[in-house]
């Protein structure tokens, strides 16, 4: 009964509504967004990394301001630092010179607007993706095309996974996390699938080793922004924290996450 009233209370709105509604949403002062996400890809020597910087912006606004001039490093046990340089005014800083190790606890460090924000994550290794399934007849409509990514998982260790699935055709991505807790030492698979899917299209599959805590601070991120759980009437989601804290400032904290992943690299062309 009350989905029912709920149904009809929307198409009442929607039929009666002409007038346009402007809605007075409050600004808040920007906050530093790190996008950190180091990926050393198997096969490759791992040198040159990404980060990128950005700040919150009104909620009707339609471009993403980057954040400019900051100091941005990354520091190992063995103090090397790794310095990353903006790219003109872009908010994207980069390295060419990184070393990438497995277990290695990386440190990173950056100053902005005369606050330092700091973040700690351990190299994680990652197994291959050793084959591809597809299936044509999949979803409720049983037309919808299904892909699963196999990998094998290691037996009598804590792991956790992110799959990526890149449509390079479509400009498009999907995100998932796993963990082996029942499926530890077994072959097992990621699945995609979308609607919009379609013979010829060139996906860039890509599955990180993470950290426990990386995983549950993705698993409650993509919760959030699933587009089958929600309804108009729920209550908002809470602002999800990453690993990043402003020292300086604690009550300005930062948005973003900071990661330092093995990645494998798998590419499909869907049949």
């Amino acid at each position: 009964m009350k989905k029912i009233f709920k149904t009809i209370f929307i198409l009442l709105t929607l039929i009666s509504c002409e007038d346009v509604i402007d809605v007075d949403v409050n600004n808040a002062e920007p906050r530093l967004v790190i996008d950190a996400s180091i990926h050393w890809i198997k096969g490759t020597n791992g040198n040159t990394q990404l980060i990128q910087l950005s700040l919150t912006a009104p909620y009707f606004d339609d471009s993403i301001p980057p954040a400019t001039g900051a100091n941005v490093a990354i520091s190992d046990s063995n103090n090397n630092t790794f310095n990353f340089i903006e790219e003109a005014t872009t908010g994207i800083y980069k390295n060419e010179n990184f070393i990438p190790v497995i277990g290695e606890i990386y440190n990173l460090n950056i100053l902005y607007n005369n606050e330092t924000y700091i973040a700690t994550e351990t190299m994680t290794p990652v197994v291959p993706i050793e084959s591809i399934e597809q299936k044509n007849d999949g979803g409720f409509s049983g037309e919808e095309i299904e892909i699963k990514a196999f990998y094998t998982d290691p037996e009598n260790i804590e792991n956790y996974y992110l799959f990526e699935f890149l449509d390079l055709d479509r400009n498009s991505s999907t995100l998932e996390v796993y963990d082996d807790e029942f499926t530890d030492g077994n072959q097992i698979f990621a699945f995609y699938s979308d609607e919009d899917l379609e013979t010829g299209d060139l996906l860039l599959i890509r599955n990180s080793g993470i950290s426990k805590r990386t995983y549950e601070f993705l698993h409650i991120l993509l919760q959030q922004n699933d587009e089958d759980s929600g309804d108009p009437f729920e209550t908002q989601p809470a602002t999800v924290r990453g690993n990043c804290i402003n020292q300086t400032n604690p009550d300005n904290f930062p948005l973003g996450y900071f990661r330092v992943s093995e990645t494998d690299v798998f590419t499909y062309t869907v049949e």
